[in-house]
């Protein structure tokens, strides 16, 4: 699936992977060497990412997003907080009345505008 501005369609991230699970939630990208170019993961449920582990900086882009709707194409919700450069080991970023964390590349959410109060919206086969 890819991640879209749902306003005009330009491309958040082109390869999302999701982690609803806990362990999945809890792993999220430790140990690993950095996130695939325009690539995404979207934490569900989540209000709050850490970095401990963490080889890399990334952006992370809070969500809220309609309880129980699934998370598949089509689906997405509204952006309540970004926080920009979260650094590797020291990190910890938390938005409260967030649903969802997308974890992008460190830059990506300030290079395609990524905004509080716009809407993202999944795209693609699951």
């Amino acid at each position: 699936m890819r991640l879209v501005r749902a306003e005009d369609g330009a491309e958040v991230a082109g390869a999302v992977e999701v982690a609803r699970g806990f362990l999945g939630r809890f792993l999220g990208l430790m140990g690993r060497r950095a996130l695939p170019a325009g690539g995404a993961l979207w934490l569900e449920p989540c209000d709050a990412v850490h970095m401990m582990f963490m080889r890399f900086p990334i952006d992370v882009v809070f969500v809220r997003r309609g309880r129980g709707e699934p998370l598949a194409p089509g689906a997405g919700g509204e952006v309540v907080g970004v926080r920009a450069g979260v650094r590797p080991w020291l990190g910890l970023a938390r938005c409260p009345g967030a649903t969802s964390a997308v974890e992008l590349e460190a830059g990506r959410a300030a290079a395609v505008g990524v905004a509080p109060g716009q809407a993202l919206r999944l795209e693609g086969a699951a």
